[in-house]
């Protein structure tokens, strides 16, 4: 058997070749990527349960290869889940007090799609609560560390997957993205984020936060990873109403494709104050990179970007008032002992269960649907949300993505913005407009600062563009080769 660090230093695409080969069987890599983690969860603190059971799965993984009846590439390839996917049997607590000690009965279209092509789940990964956060600060547990620095943020909502993929615990994760949970925490922790068009993976099985920009999507160490994740999970779902019932492109085949020929759209709205210069350094090298490469850079605007971070925190803080009505405690999750009526027991077990940012976020969104506000607040939001969307649409008339920061910081110090929520907030001021027009957006990790912290640079595509972001994210993995540093741990 291989050491186990040289088996978890391979990306989720090396380790599935081997397997196919046969040179590593699944039992090996599952072995290994637990060991891994009890080693160094102590420091990162990235999973919130470990199924210990998880070799069962990677032994029936194996005899299946030995009959020649592997599943998929991902057939025994350890990944985690973001705590927000129910799961049957693992704990899901999307990250909140509430739903603590619920245990799902089944497993969500994502997580029953990667188990029916044969991946082994090791783990559910810490996430912030109700995937409300850019730090994975607002949690009622351990928060994760960066592994590139643990004094410093793995970002948020998604900052467990992140943190377990950049760490080697993981070969791969599924995060979820409503405004950047996906594609921020990848750009923090140095690694590759896909927020895939809406519709594109079924949310079926997923703790909503806000059901109009919740997206699925994959996060793993290289393009070629992600691209296997998501051909295993997109796809139409009769049980999602929002799922779109288009075909599935071959994202394998899109990695190989390179830069040349694409036109690149650069906004001026995402280079300007409050952008770091060592980020904005990075991208723009990225740029030069992917132009020598073959491809064309032009400037293009998109004139409504300043208004996105607010027309999002009145849509996303609406829909979470309205899905976030379901904790009462009744059915499951947490209950406040000892009420002495049915209105005391809703109270006392909301007022227990949630934490300080998903109550603000529902008083926020119950006050912008409120008589006399709707009209004033949530209506002018999706007004705002149709021209951010239409400047999109004629920036794509001329390019074949846009190109600009993922973060406008490198991963900032524990508690730096804690205190103060609107700088929280405006960390995901380049990403939040995506999820609002409804488009893919992948992140990929472009530079390193002074500091030795991961810089990501965004492509945003056309909807269902996600084959050219492959071809973009790959290129530039291929050229930078990122992906083999390691976090020093």
């Amino acid at each position: 058997m291989p050491p186990a660090s040289d088996i978890c230093d391979l990306t989720l695409a090396a380790l599935a070749e081997k397997l196919g080969q046969r040179e590593i069987s699944s039992v090996e890599a599952t072995e290994a990527a637990l060991a891994r983690t009890r080693a160094i969860e102590p420091k990162v603190h990235a999973f919130l349960h470990l199924d210990e059971t998880a070799t069962e799965a990677a032994r029936a993984s194996d005899a299946r290869r030995a009959k020649g009846e592997a599943r998929s590439p991902l057939d025994g390839v350890p990944i985690g889940l973001k705590d927000i996917f129910v799961t049957e049997g693992l704990p899901t607590t999307a990250g909140s007090r509430i739903l603590e000690g619920f245990v799902p009965p089944y497993d969500g279209t994502a997580v029953a799609r990667l188990r029916a092509r044969g991946a082994v789940i090791t783990g559910k990964l810490a996430m912030d609560e109700f995937a409300m956060g850019s730090s994975n600060e607002n949690t009622p547990f351990t928060p994760p560390r960066n592994p590139w620095d643990l004094g410093r943020v793995p970002g948020g909502s998604s900052g467990g997957s992140a943190a377990a993929v950049a760490a080697r615990e993981v070969f791969g994760a599924l995060g979820t993205d409503t405004g950047g949970s996906i594609r921020q925490p990848a750009a923090l922790c140095g690694i590759v984020g896909l927020k895939p068009t809406y519709g594109r993976v079924s949310r079926y099985g997923v703790v909503a936060f806000a059901s109009s920009l919740d997206q699925v999507g994959p996060m793993a160490r290289t393009t070629e990873d992600c691209a296997l994740l998501l051909q295993a999970i997109a796809g139409h779902d009769p049980l999602d109403s929002t799922s779109a019932d288009l075909p599935v492109a071959d994202y394998s085949a899109a990695v190989g494709r390179g830069a040349g020929g694409l036109t690149l759209g650069v906004p001026d709205e995402y280079f300007g104050a409050g952008l770091d210069p060592e980020v904005e350094s990075g991208v723009r090298a990225a740029l030069a990179r992917l132009e020598a490469a073959g491809a064309r850079v032009k400037r293009v605007s998109l004139p409504h970007a300043r208004y996105a971070v607010a027309a999002y925190y009145i849509v996303a803080t609406a829909e979470a008032s309205s899905n976030l009505a379901r904790y009462d405690g009744v059915k499951y999750g947490r209950r406040a002992p000892g009420a002495r009526s049915l209105h005391e027991m809703y109270l006392r077990t909301r007022a227990e269960g949630f934490g300080p940012e998903v109550k603000r976020r529902i008083m926020l969104g119950t006050y912008v649907l409120s008589a006399g506000y709707y009209d004033a607040y949530y209506l002018k939001a999706q007004r705002v949300r149709t021209l951010i969307r239409r400047d999109f649409e004629q920036a794509f008339s001329e390019v074949d993505a846009i190109v600009g920061p993922t973060s406008p910081t490198p991963a900032f110090r524990f508690g730096e913005k804690l205190a103060d929520p609107l700088q929280m907030y405006l960390a995901d001021i380049f990403t939040i407009a995506c999820n609002l027009a409804g488009l893919p957006g992948l992140s990929v990790p472009c530079a390193f600062t002074r500091d030795g912290l991961p810089v990501g640079v965004q492509f945003i595509g056309k909807p269902w563009g996600e084959p050219v972001l492959f071809s973009l994210g790959a290129a530039l993995d291929r050229d930078l080769s990122l992906h083999s540093l390691r976090p020093p741990l």
